[in-house]
């Protein structure tokens, strides 16, 4: 796209620098960031265009990531987004983490920790609280089932064993990984994941359902209890 030097709005442009234009004519690949966003946004303001404002935006946000995360009202304290652009960017990032969690959808059998967080990373991983969730395997290591058991605030979740052995022998499963999120960043195990971790193996134990491993998920890496040794 041609660097503007003064402002003038997008539809003074020539084709080739417009973003719809350059979408129609050249593909989605095409396009920058900054660019797609501004076709979300339509228009900028009065000094603005719809990509400068755009890019500003994302400056401000500092990754797609991060500014999925924003709210409706921290979008609308950028000049030029209203009510209306301020749902559209929420509602067309939201699709697109809904999209990377469909994309693993394939990945049935589990055979690395790696596959767990490639799984569960667009679900959880992403979120400013934290999330219990357990997926459950048959004796292939063929996923049955995965099932959030607890929802809790930045600094933790409380998990009832009970309702975790329900769900494995209502779906029939011989095995489970535990996963869950630290908002924080931090991947370390608390001593409240590893007493959880070891409370719930040995009510697994009893039951003869395997406790396969125990996954702490952050927005782009992982602590799996088993590749640790603490498992």
């Amino acid at each position: 796209m041609i660097s503007k030097g003064t402002y003038s709005p997008i539809s003074a442009w020539s084709e080739d620098d417009r973003p719809r234009e350059r979408l129609m004519l050249k593909g989605k690949e095409a396009l920058s960031n900054a660019e797609l966003i501004a076709i979300l946004v339509g228009s900028g303001s009065r000094n603005e265009s719809a990509v400068d404002l755009s890019k500003k935006i994302l400056a401000s946000a500092g990754s797609l990531n991060s500014l999925g995360k924003k709210s409706i009202a921290q979008l609308m304290e950028f000049k030029g987004i209203g009510l209306a652009k301020a749902i559209t960017i929420i509602a067309a990032l939201e699709l697109g983490r809904r999209r990377r969690a469909e994309d693993v959808s394939h990945l049935k059998i589990i055979t690395s920790s790696k596959i767990v967080f490639e799984i569960m990373q667009p679900i959880i991983g992403e979120l400013s609280h934290e999330e219990f969730w357990v997926i459950f395997l048959n004796n292939s290591n063929k996923v049955i089932s995965k099932s959030q058991v607890s929802k809790g605030g930045i600094t933790g979740a409380i998990v009832d064993v009970r309702i975790v052995f329900k769900l494995a022998l209502e779906t029939g499963a011989t095995g489970l990984i535990l996963c869950h999120n630290h908002p924080s960043g931090n991947l370390l195990p608390s001593d409240a994941d590893k007493k959880l971790t070891k409370k719930i193996k040995l009510a697994g134990d009893s039951l003869d359902v395997k406790v396969l491993d125990h996954l702490i998920i952050t927005e782009a890496k992982y602590y799996s209890f088993v590749d640790q040794g603490i498992l």
